[in-house]
């Protein structure tokens, strides 16, 4: 009965490390997605304010690469 004992709390000392540890992990990931997240919404930005002061013009446009 004690052998039983020691051994379930010994898988439960490992279960409590794994999650802490995977806890780590998510944490980080979820700061390196609102990192990521932020640099997306300022290229956006970037591209919406580039648009909006350039008109579009077709002659521009290099032909195509098939010409």
């Amino acid at each position: 009965m004690e052998e039983r004992l020691i051994d379930l709390e010994t898988r439960l000392a490992f279960q409590e490390r794994t999650l802490l540890e995977l806890e780590d992990v998510i944490l980080r990931q979820q700061r390196e997605l609102d990192r990521l997240a932020r640099r997306l919404e300022a290229a956006e930005q970037r591209v919406e304010a580039v648009a909006q002061t350039r008109e579009y013009d077709p002659a521009e446009e290099p032909p195509p690469p098939h010409y």
